[in-house]
């Protein structure tokens, strides 16, 4: 038996994409949605697996609001990079199982690690 618990946050940052042709080699926009998912199999005397505030709290400690985000991480700031690096910033305070990014209303990218 086990539980999924999900947070969502946003911050909004700028971005360009490196080595790619088209709009987004220059400089633009977003406001990135971030959704946290953790995994539990144990509820304590509340109910509660972990407090959505903690969770939160992190969540929002690991994203990058109101930056450049070529200048904030050594790598092509890519949705797909991106959810794979606050992935591994939550893996190290909580049992995260997976990280997505939405860059548009339309447009996300998930990391998860294999099992």
């Amino acid at each position: 038996m086990s539980w999924q618990l999900r947070v969502k946050d946003k911050f909004q940052a700028a971005h360009f994409l490196k080595e790619y042709q088209g709009k987004c080699e220059k400089v633009h926009g977003h406001t990135f949605q971030v959704e946290a998912v953790v995994e539990v199999s144990e509820l304590d005397r509340a109910g509660i697996g972990i407090d959505f505030t903690r969770l939160k709290a992190k969540l929002a400690e690991v994203l990058p609001d109101h930056t450049l985000l070529n200048d904030v991480y050594p790598f092509n700031p890519s949705a797909e990079n991106l959810a794979r690096e606050f992935f591994g910033q939550l893996k190290k305070h909580f049992p995260v199982i997976e990280v997505t990014v939405w860059e548009s209303e339309d447009a996300c990218a998930t990391y998860s690690e294999d099992h």
